[in-house]
């Protein structure tokens, strides 16, 4: 079998792959903090160089404040499928840097629990995910020398701040971009195995600002008085939900389609461990819709989070003020065929109708996006599927994520595509907090799991 071959290569280059990602993971490429400018340029001009050792013509796009990189074939084959493989090389702040043990920035091999992992800022989400499938390709090439279909690569530096300019560039370039299916390695294992995400929560985020008086008060003066915003924004805050954790904003569930019979029986059978998810994080209840399970919650049903809230003195001691505005981020998560902006009007209105007398409110919208659902029984899922228990001998769960990758909606809307999620990432790989990691073996065989879904293409 060729693939004996592939795996084989891959098997040899190994310490050139870890070594490769080492370099990678060195590099300080955080785009939310635009003093690494120079770093994001070159976390782009390095995996622009790889990219190119796969044979493919690359170009730099400056759009936004850091570089999107894109590679395609110099002379497409027009009889082969064409692929889009999608990743980010920026990274998230490793603050606070107190709490790391070692260097963000200095890859390690470390022993954790028994296993062997790749400690480093990046090393999960998303450089360590992005080589495994370029080492997959890489040793596909040297066994026979080309794909089995036409390759494209797009690799962002932004997604970590929100892809500002990722949807632009995709309908300024849809003809460059224009491909049979999206693959995308940003994702992970869902209760310890491997998993084929086919549905994606959508995102809206708002911010809220409430003001009453036209300046900070003296609460003595002012005290049984005055409006207090901080008052206004708990009372709003407070009504959001009712008491069983359903969300009380008119016509909010307009569009939401109850889970089918089948799928919500394939999700009971995982045997979701709900008391150990939430002990896990010190937790011990469900605070979310009470007739419904935690998977079902996180995965197929809307909600709502307050992600921060302030107002008034919160400095050292104490400051007698009743203060003249107070803040809150709001934070939506949508399900299939929930519209963004129709959310954001259903919500303003919501808070405007509870406005007390003497109180103004603006808001300031971050970014929205649409759940995605990608269809269950494609032929490429299939594919990945055979590829998952070959590789790790245990049937992937087709699992439903509470978070959003946005790309995957514009490519989707933008393009027409559907894409394959599938990743390595771990419960344990802390992505987004101090000491990220990610297992030597979730690397090692992710490669062969992407080479043996290279090898099923072609075969197909």
């Amino acid at each position: 079998m060729s693939i004996a071959k592939v795996l084989s290569d891959l098997d040899l280059r190994k310490e050139d792959s870890l070594s490769k990602l080492f370099e990678f993971l060195r590099i300080k490429s955080i785009s939310t903090d635009l003093h690494y400018k120079e770093d994001c340029r070159s976390a782009a001009d390095w995996i622009g160089n790889e990219i190119s050792n796969l044979g493919l013509s690359v170009k730099n796009y400056a759009i936004g404040d850091h570089p999107i990189v894109f590679g395609a074939p110099p002379n497409p084959n027009k009889s082969k499928p064409t692929y889009l493989f999608y990743g980010h090389y920026d990274v998230q702040p490793p603050d606070p840097i107190e709490l790391w043990e070692f260097n963000p920035f200095e890859p390690r091999i470390l022993n954790r629990g028994g296993k062997q992992v790749i400690h480093g800022r990046g090393s999960s989400d998303d450089k360590g995910q992005i080589l495994t499938f370029f080492e997959a390709c890489r040793s596909f090439l040297n066994i026979h020398e080309e794909l089995p279909f036409n390759l494209k690569v797009l690799i962002e530096g932004e997604e970590e701040c929100g892809s500002p300019s990722t949807s632009e560039f995709l309908k300024e370039n849809k003809n460059l971009l224009t491909c049979d299916y999206a693959l995308i390695c940003d994702t992970g294992f869902e209760q310890g195995k491997p998993s084929i995400f086919t549905m994606l929560r959508g995102e809206v985020s708002l911010k809220i600002n409430i003001k009453a008086a036209t300046t900070d008060l003296h609460s003595g003066l002012y005290g049984g008085a005055a409006t207090n915003p901080i008052k206004a924004l708990s009372s709003i805050i407070n009504n959001i939900h009712d008491k069983n954790g359903r969300i009380q904003i008119p016509n909010f569930y307009d569009d939401v389609i109850s889970l089918n019979k089948n799928q919500k029986e394939q999700w009971a059978s995982l045997n979701f461990d709900e008391k150990k998810f939430l002990n896990d994080v010190g937790l011990s209840s469900s605070a979310g819709e009470k007739h419904y399970s935690i998977i079902e919650n996180l995965w197929s049903r809307p909600s709502c989070e307050i992600t921060g809230i302030s107002g008034g003195y919160t400095g050292k001691g104490f400051k007698t003020i009743i203060p003249a505005e107070a803040f809150a981020n709001v934070s939506f998560r949508l399900v299939k065929d929930q519209n963004p902006e129709k959310i954001k009007a259903c919500f303003r209105n919501f808070v405007r109708n509870m406005l007390p007398n003497d109180c103004k409110v603006s808001f300031i919208e971050g970014f929205g996006t649409r759940a995605s659902v990608v269809s269950s029984k494609s032929k490429i899922i299939s594919v990945a599927k055979e590829a998952l228990i070959e590789e790790w001998g245990v049937a992937p769960i087709l699992a439903g994520a509470g978070a959003s990758i946005p790309i995957v909606t514009d490519l989707k809307d933008i393009l027409g595509v559907d894409s394959l999620l599938i990743g390595f990432g771990k419960d344990e790989d802390n992505i987004h907090a101090p000491n990220e990691q990610y297992e030597l073996e979730s690397f090692f065989k992710g490669a062969n799991t992407w080479a043996r879904i290279i090898e099923k293409l072609k075969l197909n």
